[in-house]
């Protein structure tokens, strides 16, 4: 009775850290009941639940730890760090190139990049990529690379779009990241052509 409460509960929060509490909570009392009545299957499927949601957990603490750290986090992050994969680059490896598909977000956790041909360097705290994924081509605009080694956390698009789904005020959070984002590519793009005629 308690494990199913512990479930149940489970399945009503909405923050991912005590979805995974009661989760663990859950899977504790059915391994219990499981072994208690030789359910063996029920014991199974729990213990192999247990470490993986105990895992998660950590994981999702690490990651609030880092988000405090970040000097530049948008407020935002902390609600899509939890539903994104974290990889590792190294310095110089390219993470896509202008005209890729774009079929995911990322957000820097550590390390600096720099988008080529462009006097821009991103670095904790900041989301990249977000703005291929609502291009009608759904293509890369730029080319980024690696200019340390880099811990990065990835979304996919279609997890994204389930977030938006779930709470639209991501909506427009995204709708403003994105036209800062052309806003300042339209500056840069100005001050390259003014310095390219003074140059000639």
């Amino acid at each position: 009775m308690i494990a199913a409460a512990f479930s149940l509960v489970s399945f009503t929060r909405r923050g991912m850290l005590p979805l995974r509490a009661f989760a663990i909570g859950s899977n504790v009392f059915f391994v219990a009941y499981a072994v208690m009545d030789a359910v063996w299957p029920v014991a199974i499927l729990h213990g192999c639940l247990l470490p993986l949601n105990i895992v998660r957990l950590v994981d999702i603490r690490r990651l609030t730890a880092e988000i405090r750290k970040a000097q530049s986090v948008s407020e935002i992050a902390p609600r899509l760090l939890p539903h994104m994969t974290r990889v590792r680059h190294a310095a110089g490896e390219l993470l896509f190139r202008k005209g890729d598909a774009a079929d995911s977000m990322i957000y820097v956790a550590s390390g600096r990049l720099r988008i080529d041909g462009l006097p821009i360097e991103l670095g904790p705290g900041d989301l990249i990529g977000e703005i291929g994924l609502f291009t009608p081509e759904r293509k890369r605009t730029q080319t980024l690379v690696c200019e340390t080694d880099c811990e990065l956390y990835r979304m996919t698009d279609e997890m994204l779009f389930q977030l938006f789904h779930q709470d639209p005020s991501l909506g427009f959070y995204f709708m403003r990241l994105v036209v800062g984002r052309l806003q300042r590519d339209i500056e840069n793009a100005t001050v390259q052509r003014a310095t390219d005629a003074r140059a000639a």
